[in-house]
């Protein structure tokens, strides 16, 4: 079995090396637009959608031409990967998968690949990495990048810059082990399961919002573009990357953690996007708790359902384990021992007793155990090849496929 997995290191470049990797940033940013803008232009005039291979072409014009002369000082693999970059938000668009693509702006996901391992040179033993046109730069050796290497894509994140190096490898089909789990997400409780542990959330977002918020403050006061505008921004941005790697940390750790105890987990297939939906309304139909609901969004989106869900199933099809995703519908609202479903079940937002047999139990536990039990419906249905109950959700995982991190 092929894995694909990225080892991400910090990159310790010198001065010009930061400039020169701005620059290469700028210029494929520079192509990206460059192409929207011709592929949106066509379409106004009723031409047919601009393909990689006829795009690659108008690159190598704008590289010849004397006003883009400049995108011959960046290296051209990352420059054709940008068309790439362009055609797949396309299809993704086309096929409902994603928005229309946009135009992007410097500083925000400033970054650019190197596809071919044939011109990168990677010395572990010495912490250091070739790419082209940049040359040798050392990084922070923090784990062993295994595999033989693929690609690898510089980023700049928080005023720091990574490389990403993606390997593959060949590994043994690997055996699950524990048995199955039902998990139910919210928000005083990060995830509870059906064996009663649950995981207290982390609240990244909550923990640094006041010094977020006077950061901000600070920067307002600042002459937009002076230097100490910059300064201003760039602590914006550390406290920004301090959250998300507080989060991205405690995600791994938890995921980790239940994929390798567990050969099938059951998750809700929750739509972060219409949870988290503002409810301020319009003009004409203005919305009611307008307040509280922002607080629950913000709540919901500090949480990280979904790319606790995203680690789940790759780490899962990594141990040999499934994921099964299973509606949300009246999961915290049926009485797991007589079957009854009530909203009145649902005493309170913790507590939970069925008014048809006098259940009592944690409202999150319940909640895991019919979603487990969602689950095995699920499930018994693939197999015997029977019509799947309403209640049984939808089988969301694939063990054969494989993600990287």
């Amino acid at each position: 079995m092929q894995r694909l997995q990225a080892f991400k290191y910090e990159l310790m470049p010198t001065g010009e090396q930061q400039r020169q990797m701005r620059r290469f940033a700028g210029s494929c940013r520079f192509v990206f637009n460059k192409a929207l803008a011709l592929q949106q232009a066509n379409h106004e005039a009723d031409g047919k959608f601009i393909g990689y291979v006829a795009m690659a072409k108008h690159l190598t014009a704008w590289r010849n031409s004397a006003e883009t002369a400049w995108l011959k000082d960046a290296p051209v693999h990352p420059l054709q990967h940008a068309l790439k970059n362009l055609e797949k938000a396309y299809k993704n668009f086309f096929e409902k998968r994603a928005d229309f693509p946009r135009f992007k702006c410097k500083g925000q996901s400033d970054s650019f690949r190197y596809p071919d391992p044939k011109q990168i040179k990677f010395d572990q033993a010495n912490g250091r990495i070739f790419l082209p046109k940049l040359g040798w730069l050392r990084y922070r050796n923090s784990r062993e990048a295994l595999g033989e290497l693929r690609n690898v894509t510089v980023s700049l994140s928080g005023g720091k810059w990574f490389v990403s190096i993606q390997t593959r490898r060949v590994v043994e089909t690997p055996l699950p082990h524990g048995g199955a789990v039902g998990i139910d997400m919210g928000v005083a409780r990060f995830a509870t399961l059906s064996d009663g542990t649950f995981y207290a959330p982390l609240n990244s977002f909550k923990r640094h919002e006041t010094a977020l918020r006077k950061a901000q403050q600070a920067m307002s006061r600042k002459q937009k573009f002076s230097n100490n505008w910059k300064k201003a921004k760039a602590r914006v941005q550390r406290i920004h990357a301090r959250i998300g790697n507080a989060r991205r940390d405690y995600l791994h750790k938890c995921s980790t953690t239940i994929s390798q105890n567990h050969a099938m987990v059951c998750i809700e297939d929750l739509q972060v996007r219409n949870l988290s939906r503002s409810a301020a309304g319009t003009t004409e139909t203005p919305g009611k708790n307008v307040r509280a609901k922002s607080g629950l969004n913000k709540a919901i989106l500090d949480q990280g359902w979904f790319e606790f869900r995203r680690q789940l199933d790759y780490k899962l099809a990594w141990s040999g384990g499934h994921l099964i995703a299973v509606p949300p519908r009246n999961t915290s609202r049926t009485c797991p021992a007589c079957g009854h479903v009530s909203a009145d079940n649902r005493q309170s937002q913790a507590r939970f007793a069925c008014v048809e047999c006098g259940f009592e139990e944690n409202a999150d536990v319940v909640g895991a155990i019919n979603v487990l039990r969602a689950g095995h419906a699920r499930l018994v249905c693939e197999v015997s090849g029977a019509v799947m109950p309403p209640a049984a959700g939808t089988h969301r995982s694939d063990s054969g496929r494989l993600m990287p991190t």
